[in-house]
């Protein structure tokens, strides 16, 4: 899984900056669920070829006994928690304080890997006025500048160098042997206990904890009609004795780590409530992370044909960016309409992974472009030549021709179209990268 890296330092310090460097853009995944305060933003980063999820805090008080700054320093806490390494971030131009002394002693009995990181240090490299954060007994102050992306690389291979495996991609198991990974991802109470613990249950599951996780989540193997699942617990799924309790727990970190380890998600949503923001935000992830996914609709049984015909309307309109994904209505607690939902995860893997040949990807691409050219961009038509298969879970289609940069985004989704209907995908994303040949010619009078 994903390790977790946390930001936390004084107010002002830049770690907001320093968030928005690791993650690109502050909006790329924010993880607006209820129950945070604004004070905890998430992100997806990455650095050269390290992925990580980045929480960034609000300014951190140990020692405020009321009001905001009690709240932002329990939401740090927390942080701090969830984390595997914590970059403490000060200000190597306004030097030491007294808060600086009082987040080191608070992070010196976290039991965490703590990184020491001066920011501001454009230009300080070997500074005296560095010398003063050895005071904190936290080690040797790393100088960087979020501003300016020094030093970034350097810290993130610091910071992961205790939780990257070299080794963790040499899986020599055979592609079609390898269980399917499912994460069922969902709010707070939207029945996923319920479904998993009647999954547990209705197929007589022999299940254990997997030893080898960086922290206490647990998949659970199974295997139904022949075919091996591993389920990826968001629910909070804790082992008591010989059985399994199911606990309705949410964490953030935890979601956000199976959702991305995960082949397939089934996306569970209540039907009581209908289709919230919270629920579109772990769609829009799922999405980003480019996983498989299944709809599945909890408490159907809960809701009148009014409130059906509503709550339909609702998942189009809200979740449309998922289009591709199927639609399952279920009642976990009555254990109605589970068996489709085990067809609809079948396909989608295999969907995510279904190999594309080029001669047909090709064919298919000329029969698209006779049926309907793209736009005229000015002097240039965008010339479609072929296509082959760029990468799989998610599938990946790379089209090589000339003035591609002009094909639209609705040419691009009449070609989706077109692939998908006779590859017959579902429940996955589908990529479509567009890659222009150089005209010698471009650059002479």
């Amino acid at each position: 899984m994903k390790p977790v890296i946390a930001l936390v330092g004084r107010p002002n310090v830049g770690k907001s900056t320093l968030f928005n460097r690791l993650t690109k853009s502050r909006d790329a995944i924010v993880a607006d669920f209820a129950g945070l305060t604004r004070d905890r933003h998430y992100g997806e980063g990455r650095l050269g070829p390290h992925a990580f999820i980045a929480i960034d805090t609000g300014g951190f008080e140990p020692e405020c006994k009321s009001g905001i700054f009690k709240e932002m320093a329990k939401q740090t806490r927390q942080a701090v928690a969830e984390a595997d390494a914590v970059i403490f971030v000060v200000d190597a131009r306004n030097g030491l304080s007294a808060q600086d002394h009082d987040i080191a002693k608070f992070l010196r009995t976290a039991n965490k890997k703590v990184l020491l990181v001066a920011n501001k240090a454009e230009g300080m490299q070997t500074a005296p006025q560095l010398a003063e954060f050895y005071e904190l007994g936290l080690g040797e102050p790393m100088p960087v500048s979020a501003a300016h992306g020094q030093g970034m690389r350097d810290m993130i291979d610091l910071a992961l160098e205790d939780f990257i495996d070299p080794d963790a991609d040499e899986d020599e198991t055979p592609a079609e042997d390898r269980p399917i990974r499912l994460t069922v991802a969902g709010r707070p109470n939207v029945g996923k206990s319920t479904l998993i613990n009647t999954w547990l249950g209705e197929e007589r599951l022999v299940a254990f904890d997997m030893p080898g996780t960086t922290r206490d989540a647990i998949s659970v193997p199974f295997e139904r009609n022949g075919q091996k699942f591993e389920l990826i617990d968001t629910a909070g799924l804790r082992r008591k004795g010989k059985v399994f309790e199911a606990i309705e727990k949410f964490s953030v970190v935890k979601t956000l780590q199976a959702i991305s380890d995960a082949n397939v998600v089934l996306l569970l949503v209540d039907a009581t409530q209908g289709v919230t923001e919270q629920d579109a935000h772990i769609a829009g992830f799922v999405l980003e992370s480019g996983r498989a996914v299944v709809i599945a609709v909890n408490k159907w049984d809960a809701i009148d044909s009014y409130q059906r015909e509503m709550l339909q309307r609702s998942i189009e309109h809200r979740l449309a960016f998922l289009k591709f994904a199927p639609v399952l209505y279920i009642s976990a607690i009555k254990r109605q309409g589970l068996g489709p939902v085990w067809k609809a995860i079948a396909d989608a893997h295999a969907s995510a992974n279904r190999k594309m040949p080029t001669p047909v990807l090709t064919r298919l691409l000329g029969e698209a472009v006779q049926f309907q050219q793209p736009k005229r961009a000015g002097a240039f038509r965008p010339k479609l030549r072929y296509a082959h298969q760029g990468g799989m879970n998610p599938p990946v289609i790379i089209i090589h021709g000339n003035s591609l940069e002009h094909v639209t985004d609705v040419y691009k989704r009449f070609l989706e179209s077109r692939f998908r209907e006779h590859f017959k995908l579902t429940g996955t994303p589908l990529r479509i990268e567009m890659k222009s040949s150089q005209n010698p010619f471009n650059d002479k009078d």
